[in-house]
């Protein structure tokens, strides 16, 4: 019985050990910089967080810097304070010009750069959020976002690759933002409600303007009738008995 056990036990611990392995691989694959919510609308303004892991057993992640694509530009662009940190906002030109409510703008925010205090950033086995916020987002299928991590050893981690379809994930893989295409308005579903809601009131105030019209003039024509008969009695003599 003991000689059978040991197989199972040998293989039994080899699994482990395997699994074990497969789980360390994974776990810092998948810690990369990313963009949350992942999705938007065309179109539409939205709160985005880039959300930044520190992978370094020894350093503090010190400077994040964000990169927009220059064939996606977004009018609008503002952050959010994050204690411990400041914010550099870079411009860029940007021809044709964007609409935004109505005035053409001619410059497009093509950097953010975020930039820990001294003795600061986010330390070993952390993460830290940078909220911003964007729009009208652009009317492209994806945005690309280039990020650069700076550790304050001087090591550099670069989240540049952009994805392919069908291809596995790259191994320094840039957040996207996946943007869909905006319901498209449908006034002519509710034009005919309107417009039979219209014909209802249009009814129903014709045939109360009419009843009260008919109630004015019975009421007018009783009241020359009474006094009718009264003139009539105040006329006729007195009957002698």
């Amino acid at each position: 019985m003991i000689r059978l056990r040991r197989p199972a036990t040998v293989a039994a611990l080899t699994l482990t050990a395997v699994a074990t392995a497969v789980v360390g691989l994974a776990g810092p694959a998948s810690a990369h910089v990313t963009i949350n919510p992942a999705e938007g609308t065309q179109g539409g303004y939205g709160r985005f967080a880039f959300r930044v892991p520190n992978e370094s057993d020894t350093a503090s992640t010190v400077k994040v810097e964000v990169n927009l694509p220059e064939n996606a530009p977004v009018g609008s662009v503002s952050t959010m304070p994050v204690a411990g940190w400041t914010v550099a906002v870079e411009k860029r030109k940007v021809d044709p010009p964007i609409e935004v409510h109505g005035s053409q703008l001619t410059e497009a925010v093509s950097k953010l750069t975020f930039t820990a205090a001294p003795n600061g950033g986010v330390k070993p086995g952390e993460f830290q959020e940078f909220p911003v916020s964007m729009g009208p987002l652009p009317q492209a299928d994806t945005m690309v976002f280039k990020v650069l991590q700076t550790y304050s050893d001087g090591n550099v981690s670069r989240w540049i690759e952009e994805p392919t379809p069908g291809a596995e994930e790259p191994e320094n893989p840039a957040p996207v933002l996946k943007l869909a295409a905006a319901a498209p308005a449908s006034p002519g579903a509710s034009a005919p409600a309107a417009a039979a809601d219209d014909d209802d009131d249009d009814d129903g105030s014709g045939a109360a303007t009419a009843l009260g019209v008919a109630g004015l003039v019975a009421g007018l024509g009783g009241l020359a009738l009474g006094g009718l008969a009264f003139a009539r009695t105040r006329r006729e003599p007195a009957a002698k008995s």
